[in-house]
């Protein structure tokens, strides 16, 4: 059995650490670059830096920074924010990340999910899918879950993964920042769609929550900030007790 990943996630805006509830009222987390080094000797599997301003403020990511933290990190490192083409991708890998996530620009232009395979493989290509429940449809948002789509989220899914996606990270808008769990049906029905793997994010507040997600069989990861930021739940008792309930993780 394959194991489930812990994977903390740090929001960057203005080069510093932020996390806020449901995509708004940022607070400040900490030190991009301290955060990451102490996430690997506390035993994360990756680490994700979403640059969570770059596209609507239509610039790239910042590089030097993506630079600085993957020269103090020796696990697999996921960079998204502000990549809309092959050669920004490029950019990114060369600066130390081992993967590229897009959103935004996947959406406008899904052609470049499939560019960004050809060049770099499939395992390099991660698509951010921010959701949201309107009615009875979780749809899909862009710039910054600011913009509805016409994307209903399973059919986006299953369209990344065809135009060649390594991973989907699945965050809830709905569920973000408020530590009430996980979205365990739609992420479980996106999982058992797609054959690529799927990170769940948003909606992470105790470690009962990780062991639901992966007890439902809904992700092949889980993602959370501001529970590790915040020093609310350590990575290696959260692990202890996801090994303690037999879900097979590393350590």
């Amino acid at each position: 059995m394959l194991t489930k990943r812990i994977i903390p996630c740090l929001d960057i805006k203005n080069g510093r650490t932020v996390k806020g509830i449901n995509f708004v009222d940022l607070r400040d987390a900490g030190d991009p670059v301290e955060l990451a080094e102490a996430y690997v000797s506390q035993g994360a599997d990756e680490l994700v830096f979403l640059d969570i301003s770059a596209t609507l403020e239509t610039r790239g990511t910042l590089i030097d920074l993506v630079r600085r933290i993957a020269e103090v990190i020796n696990i697999p490192f996921t960079v998204g924010g502000g990549v809309r083409t092959v050669d920004d991708a490029r950019d990114l890998l060369t600066a130390g990340a081992d993967k590229v996530a897009v959103n935004s620009s996947a959406i406008l232009r899904p052609n470049l999910i499939s560019e960004m395979a050809a060049q770099f493989g499939s395992q390099c290509v991660v698509v951010a899918m921010d959701i949201r429940l309107l009615g009875d449809k979780w749809m899909v948002f862009s710039r910054g879950g600011t913009q509805k789509t016409d994307l209903e989220a399973r059919d986006w899914a299953l369209e990344v993964e065809q135009r060649g996606a390594g991973e989907i990270l699945l965050t809830s808008m709905d569920h973000d920042g408020t530590k009430s769990g996980f979205a365990l049906d739609i992420t479980r029905k996106i999982s058992q769609a797609a054959s690529i793997p799927v990170i769940a994010s948003g909606g992470a507040g105790s470690k009962q929550h990780f062991l639901d997600l992966f007890n439902s069989d809904s992700a092949d990861a889980a993602l959370a900030a501001s529970i590790f930021h915040f020093h609310e739940v350590a990575i290696p008792d959260l692990k202890s007790m996801l090994l303690a309930n037999h879900i097979p993780v590393r350590v």
